[in-house]
Parts: C-alpha cells; sequence; structure tokens
C-alpha cells in the first residue's frame, strides 16, 4: 500500500473537477434535492470556478493517491481565501473529500494531517473547517482529530439554506 499526497496545478483542472463533482454527489445526494444539489455543482465546480480557485495564491488543493489511483483530494484557504474572516493567524480546510471506493484507510487522516503540517509551516496558530449538522460522521471524525465546535454559519445548497457547524483546532 503506497499513499501520497501532491499539490494540484492548473494542468489538473479537469481530474479536479471530476473528483470534486463525484465525491461532493456520493456524499450529499441522498439528503438534498435533484434541483439543489444540480445548482451547486454548476456554481461550485465549473471549470471557469475552478480555474480561479487553483490560481488564487491563498488557495492550494492536494490530490491523495492510494496504491497510485487519485483517492480524494483537500481544498486548504488562508489569509483572504477563507471563507469566513478567521484571521490571519488561521488556515481553513474548505474541502475534504475521500472518493467512497478509498474510504476507511484512514486517508482523510492523511489529508488532516497535511492541512495541519502547512498550517504549522505557515505559522499559523489554528486550522478550521465548516461540516454540515447533520454530517454526523464527519462531525464525529472531526472531533477524534482535535477539532471541537466553535460557531456555525449558513451554507447554501441551491435554494435551501443549511447550517454548517464550525469546527477548529489549535495547534501546538
Amino acid at each position: 500500500m503506497t499513499i501520497d499526497i501532491k499539490k494540484c496545478s492548473i494542468d489538473d483542472l479537469s481530474i479536479l473537477q471530476e473528483i470534486s463533482i463525484e465525491t461532493f454527489t456520493d456524499t450529499f445526494r441522498d439528503h438534498n434535492s435533484p434541483d439543489n444539489m444540480t445548482a451547486y455543482l454548476d456554481k461550485a465546480f465549473n471549470l471557469p470556478q475552478l480555474e480561479q480557485e487553483l490560481s488564487n495564491a491563498a488557495s492550494a488543493f492536494y490530490f491523495i493517491y492510494f496504491n497510485n489511483e487519485i483517492a480524494g483530494y483537500l481544498k486548504i484557504n488562508t489569509n483572504e481565501a477563507q471563507t469566513e474572516p478567521m484571521g490571519d493567524d488561521s488556515l481553513e480546510i474548505e474541502r475534504i473529500y475521500v472518493r467512497m471506493i478509498y474510504q476507511k484507510q484512514g486517508l482523510g487522516k492523511y489529508l488532516i494531517d497535511k492541512a495541519i503540517e502547512i498550517a504549522s509551516d505557515f505559522n499559523k496558530k489554528k486550522v478550521w473547517l465548516g461540516v454540515w449538522e447533520r454530517n454526523e460522521r464527519a462531525i464525529a471524525f472531526y472531533a477524534k482529530l482535535k477539532f471541537v465546535q466553535t460557531g456555525a454559519h449558513a451554507f447554501y445548497m441551491g435554494d435551501e439554506e443549511q447550517i454548517d457547524f464550525i469546527m477548529t483546532r489549535l495547534l501546538d
């Protein structure tokens, strides 16, 4: 078993779009209307949007490979790229997804560890993320990794307002 994490470049745009749509759909399809799913996917994962995000110096995407196959990805934001004003001492994990066939392999923890490593390299004091209040499995996963709920914010899935818990981990 080999696990590698590699930073994405603009050359990865198409595969990033594919894996973004696949993992988001697999995670949330059963809990949202088809219209709201389509509206969100079209807005968040169109090529110009992803290209803009990939080109932002305060954001970065990473693919995780399991036995040389792309198994998931991570998107982090710092400074003004954060989706909430959390301060210059924070790093946001905006997206962390593992493809269904690669789940239960510990890959999510590898991605969290990568985000924490980057945060430490940038002298950040905390790492934070938003997680849907109804995603109990993800909430438990983050809590196990020392994230605690510190707030909440609105997240729009199409025209439906949902609540994401903001979970934060202070770094040593």
